[in-house]
């Protein structure tokens, strides 16, 4: 059974966007071209993106507090905090990007989805899940935007609250400002589904040509 349906009712078929007149195609999104996409809209007037952008701010800033502290700790001798935030920076960079893309496709599957596949450019430092012709509507699309940005917040704040107090505190903390960088794609791709005030929104991968699809209803259903 899908979950997340609008209204409890089935999304459209891919023939159903395509062929319909009650549906126009507004984006189409080559996957090898995410990094620019997200670099276009970064900048957008968008509330989702505003609230991010604070959000990442102060990730940021945190990070490079910490990061900066546990480098003057070395200078004193004391190196654990500085052993743990270069651990935590590797780890962030190599096993969380598998275990993030796995959520993504965790989430996936929750929605529905049958074929789940990733993908990635490594010059481009582009990874991604995608579900291969599966429709999602918003709420479909914001769950799985969002689980890997939400489930590894609560395990790397639960992991700050765990270590207080200890140098192996770095190592949460360090993954959890480090993460929030990954998730800028996310959230912008999300924020798309929120251009077009009072419309329903639908987006489906096309592993075969590597693209993703947002289609918009024109009629509204009574």
């Amino acid at each position: 059974m899908k979950l997340f349906r609008i209204n409890n009712k089935i999304n459209p078929s891919i023939e159903e966007l395509r062929e319909k007149e009650d549906f126009e195609l507004i984006a189409e999104l080559s996957h090898h071209q995410i990094k620019d996409f997200v670099k276009n809209h970064i900048t957008e007037e968008s509330r989702i993106i505003r609230y991010y952008m604070v959000y990442q701010i102060l990730m940021v800033l945190t990070g490079l507090y910490f990061i900066i502290r546990s480098i003057f700790l070395a200078f004193t001798g004391i190196v654990q905090p500085i052993i743990f935030s270069a651990s935590g920076l590797a780890f962030t960079l190599t096993l969380l990007v598998i275990i993030h893309e796995l959520l993504h496709g965790f989430a996936l599957k929750i929605t529905g989805a049958k074929r789940i596949a990733f993908g990635g450019f490594i010059r481009k430092f582009i990874f991604y899940a995608e579900a291969d012709r599966h429709v999602m509507n918003r709420k479909q699309f914001a769950f799985v935007a969002l689980t890997p940005f939400v489930v590894i917040k609560l395990i790397t704040l639960a992991g700050i609250i765990i270590l207080y107090n200890q140098p192996a505190l770095y190592f949460p903390m360090v993954v959890m400002t480090a993460h929030s960088l990954f998730c800028a794609g996310d959230i912008v791709l999300l924020s798309y589904f929120y251009r077009f005030p009072g419309c329903e929104i639908f987006s489906y991968d096309e592993r075969s040509e590597k693209k993703s699809y947002f289609y918009k209803r024109t009629k509204v259903i009574q």
